[in-house]
């Protein structure tokens, strides 16, 4: 049996694979819309964006408030025109049984005590009365002239305010993009190692398309209806205050149908959610483990697990869109049972005289205006809802504390003779810690002279990666002080820094473009033949003139036209091409066959020559040629010195290569043997 806190974990889950899901469909129609944890906080401040066009949002209300009056009076001067005919029609008849000059009196007298004969021969005279007798065309024509000039200008006032809507609308989300890419790049890199890469790629593209469409069709259209509502029961009891509250009637009773179908409706699309989540969760898992589903032959488990939870999900949706669907028919079962009320009283009214037909004519339109902007009232909450919790995740990483800002008067790094020159590197009792409760690095010293290359090895979390890290000023120091050819980083601007520094990582990043332009990446300023010579220096020369476009070759985004190593040899280039004083490399090799780790072994020994290198590997081929190893443990350096060196203390470097090197320096021999001769030719 489940407990309580197991199925909260499952219902968990459950809204995990849902957003999965709708994220890599790229749809928002299978998520269940976010609640803002401070909904008054973030609505003001998602309004507040709108600020800098105040001015032109008060002449957008205006236009909508008179565009408003206009759509709200209209119906009342059409009224007119039936009152018109209507009246001419009726004078016409009376006058054919009545003498000139006979007062108003006498006629009602008349009619009161008309029999049923006389009456039926009026009604008589009314079928036989010829069109248009009797009605004044000249007051007619002036009327529909008046009421279509009222929705021309009620049509073009309300393109008027769209289109000047558009505009505050697109500039606002276009400053707010602005702000939230100017704040990534201001963010510390402490800030990215908590936020999931999927979650921060989020916040900037789907809740800012999400904040962009409440605000079009929300915010520009709250004033419109709000304007309708107040005009519209205004002119409503302006007429009639019987029929006004016959209207009123159905307020509640919608507010019923929502009131109780509502949160069902919505419970049972939260259930259709985590069904689409888990429904698709299995069908991805189906399609990435086809092969093992193949091999294994569990096609016929994979298939009846589709099939219940395929039947769970068209029951979820079935009384979904059968709840949502009970909705709209009662609240055209309302807006009927109300139209009949208003015709049937309405009509008694005109036939008691107290009131004319056309003003019930009227009123029946403006009953139809009346339900409308509530309906758009009640559907904008839900979207409003939910764009206002994409604004408060929006506005939670605007709000991130940032990196501490360079000094504005920091000195230059002293530039040593010749590119790639330099490159004293100096730990000084350095202390680190990712969070105050646990240190990493408690005190580091040690010194590394130009042209020499470091190799740092150490188990898993022993802070190689955190080392090299702080070399390029991605975090702050708790304690202690690095130098680049005697200058403390923390001194120096942040890109002063970094313009020294070279970088390979394990996973070669490319972006979309030619080879030429992501070799260049590495410094602007680069010419065609420096482009060439790196590749050249770095094997990358070998490959490219075997591609149809040479170094003009288009690499899509994930660069598939190239093969893992050649993307690496294009990184490697990059790097060279940067000419930096000290070179990075960490794991540069680890995700590559040994053949392939030999071209880039050469690769790199020609990006090493003449700069300081600190290299993270655990292959023994790229540690045992360095001129210095450290030895991490915990975030201090127990051992340093040569290869050779180490070995014959049998210390923890000893140990480490005893575990992890002997065979596979072995290995690495024998392949290096058979293979060095074939790709230095």
């Amino acid at each position: 049996m489940s407990t309580p806190d197991t199925l909260a974990e499952e219902e968990r889950l459950e809204l995990e694979l849902a957003e999965q899901a709708r994220q890599a469909s790229g749809g928002r129609d299978s998520v269940k819309p976010g609640k803002a944890d401070n909904f008054g906080k973030s609505f003001r401040r998602l309004v507040g964006l709108l600020r800098p066009h105040a001015v032109t949002f008060a002449f957008v209300s205006v236009l909508g408030a008179i565009g408003v009056f206009l759509a709200v009076i209209a119906p009342k001067i059409l009224g007119e025109a039936t009152n018109i005919i209507f009246e001419g029609v009726a004078s016409n008849t009376l006058a054919a049984q009545f003498p000139d000059g006979t007062s108003q009196a006498v006629v009602v007298e008349a009619l009161n005590g008309a029999g049923q004969t006389d009456l039926a021969n009026m009604i008589g005279a009314m079928n036989d009365f010829t069109v248009g007798t009797g009605v004044d065309f000249e007051a007619l024509r002036m009327v529909i002239v008046a009421v279509l000039a009222i929705y021309v200008a009620s049509s073009f006032l309300s393109w008027i305010q769209g289109y000047a809507l558009n505009i505050i609308m697109v500039r606002t989300m276009w400053r707010l993009r602005e702000s939230v890419e100017i704040k990534i790049n201001r963010l510390p890199l402490s800030y990215f190692d908590k936020v999931q890469r999927g979650e921060l790629i989020s916040r900037v593209t789907n809740d800012i398309d999400n904040i962009t469409q409440t605000m079009q069709q929300s915010l520009s259209s709250i004033v419109t209806s709000v304007l309708t509502v107040i005009g519209v029961l205004i002119m409503m009891f302006s007429i009639s205050w019987q029929l006004a509250l016959v209207a009123l009637i159905s307020l509640p009773l919608m507010a019923i149908i929502f009131g109780v179908i509502g949160p069902r409706s919505q419970k049972a699309f939260g259930t259709q959610w985590r069904k689409v989540g888990r429904l698709n969760a299995r069908v991805e898992e189906s399609f990435s483990g086809h092969a093992l589903v193949k091999v294994y032959g569990r096609e016929k488990d994979s298939r009846e697990k589709f099939q219940i939870e395929n039947e769970e999900l068209y029951e979820a949706s079935f009384k979904a869109q059968y709840l949502s669907g009970i909705i709209m028919p009662g609240m055209m079962f309302i807006g009927n049972l109300t139209y009949v009320g208003i015709a049937v009283l309405g009509g008694l009214m005109v036939a008691s005289g107290q009131l004319r037909l056309g003003d019930v004519q009227a009123f029946i339109q403006y009953s139809q205006q009346f339900t409308q902007p509530l309906s758009q009232l009640g559907g904008m909450a839900a979207l409003i809802q939910s764009g206002t919790a994409s604004a408060e995740r929006v506005f939670n990483l605007l709000d991130a504390e940032e990196q501490e800002p360079d000094s504005p008067d920091a000195p230059t790094l002293r530039q040593s003779q010749g590119p790639g020159a330099g490159g004293v590197i100096e730990f000084e009792n350095v202390r680190f810690a990712y969070t105050p409760d646990r240190p990493l690095i408690s005190d580091l010293s040690f010194r590394v002279e130009p042209g020499q290359t470091v190799a740092i090895v150490g188990p898993t979390g022993a802070g190689k990666t955190t080392l090299v890290n702080l070399i390029m000023r991605f975090y702050e120091l708790d304690g202690g002080r690095i130098l680049i050819d005697g200058q403390d980083i923390a001194e120096l601007t942040r890109d002063e820094v970094r313009s020294r520094t070279g970088m390979v990582l394990q996973d070669p990043w490319l972006f979309a473009g030619t080879i030429r332009e992501n070799i260049r990446y590495g410094r602007d300023s680069a010419t065609d033949q420096e482009v060439v010579d790196a590749a050249t220096a770095t094997r990358v020369d070998r490959f490219v003139h075997s591609l149809p476009e040479g170094y003009d070759t288009v690499l899509d985004e994930e660069a598939s036209n190239v093969s893992a190593g050649e993307k690496q040899l294009i990184t490697i280039a990059r790097a060279f091409v940067a000419q930096p004083s000290v070179l990075i490399l960490d794991e540069a090799t680890s995700s590559v066959d040994t053949r392939t780790e030999l071209l880039l072994q050469h690769a790199m020994a020609a990006l090493r020559e003449g700069r300081t290198s600190f290299v993270i590997a655990h292959r023994l081929s790229t540690i045992r040629d360095a001129d210095l190893i450290l030895v991490m443990e915990h975030g201090d350096i127990v051992e340093k010195g040569t290869h050779a060196e180490l070995i014959a203390a049998r210390g923890a470097y000893w140990r480490l290569y005893q575990s992890q090197f002997e065979q596979a320096a072995s290995d690495l021999d024998l392949e290096a043997q058979a293979q060095t001769a074939e790709v230095t030719a």
